[in-house]
């Protein structure tokens, strides 16, 4: 009985981490860019009473075992990578990425980080930078008295200034072998693991990278009505194993009333 306890109460938490995975999705439905999480569950080690195959009488085998397994645990959490829907603002420094690929994103101490958050502004010194302020690599400056900034499908930075249109810039993505092995680091950011690979960068549009989308962003890609239905099966899975624990009490409680007979 005591098996069922901690069986159940592993069924518990798993459900846990579904409706915290499936909530910080919900938050996010809004935030340009960003990927929704799923979890992949997997069952724990197995108590084999009896091994399949194992000899039951002489010269007889039984064609199967006994086992009982003792729960389950959350596997992993990986980022689901297709494309959210772009979205027409109107603002031409707006852009999202039709395909594969990531803009790339310089830190403060140098090191490199990856989005598809493509909302970008102009900085204090005319640099292409995040909503946060990160600059974009390979670093592009509008020079001053520019009356017009238009962004190409292949990542070309047009800029029209009293001399005439000329490309100050090429805005170039990145992609990776296993994308669902980049780190989350918040601020729509993304930094590459060993899991994840190298990072292999080039002109959007060219050996397979996406398209630039000027005047567009990509939405999030959660889809509410999944979500809800990943919210209510994991709370009914969660109210299911709290039963099995109740139900294990009852019956340990009415071995306990029968042995003190």
């Amino acid at each position: 009985m005591l098996r069922a306890f901690s069986t159940a109460a592993t069924g518990m938490s798993a459900q846990q981490m579904m409706v915290d995975v499936t909530a910080n999705n919900l938050a996010n439905i809004n935030t340009s860019g960003f990927k929704r999480s799923q979890v992949d569950f997997q069952d724990l080690l197995y108590i084999k009473m009896r091994e399949a195959g194992a000899e039951v009488s002489s010269g007889i085998k039984a064609p199967s075992g006994i086992e009982v397994g003792s729960g389950v645990r959350a596997g992993a959490t990986q980022k689901v990578f297709t494309n959210g829907e772009l979205i027409n603002t109107g603002r031409n420094l707006d852009i999202a990425i039709s395909g594969d690929g990531f803009l790339q994103v310089t830190m403060p101490d140098g090191t490199i980080k990856y989005t598809r958050d493509g909302a970008l502004q102009l900085g204090p010194d005319g640099q292409l930078v995040t909503t946060t302020g990160y600059l974009i690599e390979p670093a592009i400056t509008v020079p001053t008295g520019a009356t017009n900034i238009s962004i190409a499908p292949d990542g070309g930075v047009n800029v029209t200034t009293n001399s005439g249109t000329t490309i100050i810039g090429t805005i170039q993505l990145a992609r990776f072998t296993n994308p669902s092995g980049l780190s989350s680091d918040g601020d729509n950011l993304l930094s590459d693991t060993e899991a994840s690979g190298t990072a292999t960068t080039g002109t959007p549009g060219a050996d397979g990278f996406g398209t630039i989308q000027a005047s567009f962003l990509e939405k999030s890609n959660v889809q509410m009505v999944t979500e809800l239905v990943n919210l209510i099966t994991a709370q009914r899975a969660y109210e299911v194993n709290s039963r099995t624990i109740k139900a294990g009490d009852d019956m340990l409680r009415n071995s306990i009333q029968i042995a003190s007979v």
